[in-house]
């Protein structure tokens, strides 16, 4: 190894000062030494970073010299780590780190075109407009009256994986609230049984007074609040009618 540049060596404050200039807010610590770098006349001067995020990094600050000249130069000012480092963790792409729950109002979570979970469906768009402008406006209606017009809808697989996150949720049939409950959501009032393949297991829940109320629960989920458990007495009685035999209600000959 090389030895330092006596010139270099000497400017230790120089350094120190690039490196405050650089460092603003995370500030400079005390001198950790120097290392001579591949070529004549270029070292490198550590200093430690005392900033509590960056526990065991340090700044290091490259000097060189040109030839014949009698003062060194900054050439570099970095913040590198070392093996003691306090590291952020390995970067990983956004598809592998989305978690349930992580979509929020203003987010925008782009689908794969090519998303296992849906498949084409019929929008009435695959008829050229221009081909029979009549027909296709036609079919276009009939197909917005179906409730259809959807690019594109859940797959066999997107449907499978749904029915086994809910069933596997706390809405399901496992659930501490359905093993206590007095009865399944199948035969609760409250219980409006979904459309399409899965309304076949699954359904929503209309009651206001459950944990479970807009919730997509499963045909044997439970709740204490099943409608068949019916109170001795009324909420509310109400009064008697009363019959009003004396004025007219003109509205009623309008």
């Amino acid at each position: 190894m090389s030895e330092v540049d006596q010139i270099i060596a000497d400017s230790v404050e120089l350094a120190r000062q690039a490196a405050v200039e650089t460092a603003g807010d995370f500030g400079v610590g005390g001198y950790l030494g120097s290392k001579v770098e591949d070529g004549a006349r270029q070292a490198t001067h550590l200093f430690d970073c005392p900033h509590p995020a960056y526990h065991g990094w340090h700044w290091a600050v490259t000097m060189t010299r040109a030839s014949r000249a009698r003062y060194a130069t900054v050439n570099e000012v970095v913040l590198l780590p070392s093996d003691e480092s306090l590291l952020a963790p390995a970067w990983v792409p956004w598809s592998q780190r989305l978690m349930p729950g992580d979509v929020k109002p203003g987010t925008l979570l782009p689908t794969p075109d090519n998303d296992p979970r849906l498949e084409p469906g019929y929008g009435g768009g695959e008829l050229a407009a221009d081909t029979d402008p009549a027909e296709w406006a036609q079919t276009r209606a009939v197909v917005t009256e179906l409730g259809l017009g959807r690019e594109r809808v859940l797959s066999p697989l997107g449907r499978q994986e749904a029915a086994e996150r809910w069933l596997a949720s706390d809405s399901g049939p496992d659930s501490s609230s359905a093993k206590q409950a007095p009865g399944e959501c199948v035969t609760c009032g409250y219980f409006v049984r979904l459309g399409g393949a899965l309304g076949g297991i699954f359904g929503a829940c209309a009651n206001e007074y459950s944990p479970y109320d807009a919730r997509v629960v499963s045909v044997d989920h439970g709740c204490g609040g099943h409608s068949d458990i019916v109170a001795d007495e009324r909420v509310a009685r109400l009064p008697e009618p009363v019959y009003d035999t004396i004025s007219v209600d003109d509205s009623l000959f309008d």
